[in-house]
């Protein structure tokens, strides 16, 4: 049986499956989009995501308005982790261009047994 696919950062777990976002006693169920944002985001880790990767990973069929929808659930997004945008701890806006995650992402540990 395949255990949940997490991701671990700067105290944070994040569950891929439930899109259950925990740090301490603070549990939160993210929306998808912010969900995808997130993965997207922790998939390149220090690296940019340009606003049109983003676009692409949220809106394949494309949308109308593209452009609020991605304020939106960039901003959701950091309200969920507490992050301000003047003062970034995990995603740091990199002006007309896209977004970086700046966070430590924990190595992924082995089972015991392993």
């Amino acid at each position: 049986m395949s255990q949940p696919r997490t991701i671990r950062f700067d105290g944070w777990v994040l569950r891929m499956d439930s899109g259950e976002l925990a740090k301490d006693d603070r549990k939160i169920r993210l929306q998808d989009q912010p969900l995808q944002l997130l993965e997207e985001l922790l998939r390149q880790p220090g690296e940019l995501v340009t606003r049109e990767q983003l676009i692409a990973r949220l809106w394949p069929k494309g949308v109308v308005d593209f452009d609020t929808g991605l304020n939106s659930a960039v901003r959701k997004l950091r309200i969920a982790l507490q992050d301000d945008v003047e003062t970034p701890r995990y995603i740091e806006t990199v002006p007309r261009k896209g977004y970086r995650f700046i966070g430590t992402i924990e190595p992924t540990r082995l089972p015991a047994a392993y």
